[in-house]
């Protein structure tokens, strides 16, 4: 087998992909590359016939050549007879499941707080009161399965994924730390382990069915469920981006969130149409100087219930049929059905690729797209309402042609 095959400018251009991968050196030595950027030397070994892994620490500051040097180190000590985690798990054989957790997710500070307390809390929930108290080192494929199918058995067939791809996350780092030997979480497929639950989407009309919403929407006045329900309509958001929607987010007739807002944590922006323009105009006379574009009834400093546009559809009579995040959907449908480009389209409903650059390139390159299909989309479904467009080229023009090219 060929070794030292890695090179270090090789090492040095690996860039983050979709799942973690490796580079390959030789003699079992890898860099591994994680979904984050981070680099890390490992290697891949059998003693007395079982695999067994060993972390030299992250590049580059551990280089190609001392990763190496470890290396010839660590294989003398296996021709030797011994095992080379034997002296490290010694060592760290006091170091619990438990503290193993807490050190790992203290460390994640590049997490939200919202998703770093709920792999916290899942953990706490579903894994440590059984196995906390024990060496991290001694625990096994049979000890992590056990607590697993407890969950498996209650139907919480995509929690119990996460807890295993959260915990599976602790016995990497412990890897890398001396903490143990190997991941027994690695070798559970969730697609063999566990069960499925019947996939549920939003609910969503189909386009024939959307002008008796539009024209029961028109009936339903100015109240600012309503309102919201259309804006949701014109600008394709989620409802959670909607209600937390902020007057500082606005940049003309453009609508800029941050990626801390976002699903996938990359910025958005989204072009609107005039329609849109002209319920934040009555939004800012009524938000009574709140920050927030759709503040709660009962106090500013709050935005409107999240099920605000879910129950206004379920009294006029959509209850199973149509939901807020289902607009998205109908509009896809429409923008599809009249030509627009894919990419574009995914672009619009924050579908961004994994690749940065080629996210940043399509965020410019199908910007005029987005303004046109968007103020067609408007258009269209304000003729479904019966012909009357929410307002006039006179009242929002100037912020249209504001929007950057």
């Amino acid at each position: 087998m060929p070794t030292q095959k890695l090179t270090d400018s090789q090492a040095r251009a690996a860039k983050p992909q979709a799942k973690a991968y490796k580079l390959f050196d030789g003699h079992g030595l890898a860099l591994w590359v994680s979904p984050t950027g981070a680099k890390t030397w490992r290697w891949h070994y059998r003693h007395q016939g079982k695999a067994q892994t060993m972390g030299f620490g992250p590049y580059p500051e551990v280089s190609l050549r001392v990763a190496r040097e470890r290396l010839a180190e660590e294989r003398a000590k296996l021709r030797d007879g011994q095992d080379p985690m034997q002296q490290r798990r010694a060592v760290r054989a006091g170091v619990t499941l438990r503290e193993a957790c807490e050190e790992y997710w203290q460390g994640r500070r590049d997490l939200s707080p919202s998703y770093l307390a709920n792999a916290v809390r899942a953990l706490e929930m579903h894994v440590l009161p059984g196995l906390g108290s024990k060496p991290i080192a001694a625990v096994t494929r049979d000890d992590v399965m056990q607590v697993l199918q407890v969950m498996d058995a209650s139907g919480l067939y995509v929690y119990v994924r996460k807890v295993r791809m959260w915990l599976g996350q602790v016995f990497d780092w412990a890897i890398e730390r001396g903490h143990c030997g190997a991941n027994p979480c690695a070798s559970i497929k969730p697609e063999r382990a566990f069960g499925r639950a019947q996939v549920q989407h939003f609910a969503a009309l189909t386009l024939p069915e959307v002008p008796a919403l539009m024209q029961r929407l028109a009936m339903e006045g100015e109240l600012q469920s309503v309102l919201a329900c259309r804006f949701l309509a014109y600008t394709w958001t989620r409802t959670s981006e909607m209600r937390m929607m902020r007057w500082s987010e606005l940049d003309g007739a453009a609508w800029r969130l941050g990626g801390e807002r976002m699903k996938r944590r990359r910025p958005h922006m989204v072009p609107l149409p005039r329609q849109a323009l002209a319920i934040l105009e009555m939004q800012r006379l009524r938000c009574r100087g709140s920050e927030y574009v759709w503040p709660c009834d009962r106090r500013t400093d709050r935005p409107m219930s999240e099920n605000a546009v879910l129950y206004l559809l379920h009294r006029i009579g959509y209850k199973g049929r149509m939901t807020g995040h289902g607009w998205r959907t109908v509009a896809s449908t429409w923008a599809n059905e009249h030509g627009f480009t894919p990419d574009a389209i995914e672009r619009q409903l924050a579908h961004a690729p994994d690749d940065e650059v080629r996210a940043t390139y399509n965020q410019a390159a199908y910007l005029p797209e987005r303004t046109r299909m968007m103020q067609e989309w408007a258009d269209w479904l304000d003729a479904q309402a019966g012909g009357s467009s929410t307002v006039g080229p006179s009242h929002s023009e100037q912020y249209l042609y504001a929007l950057p090219k």
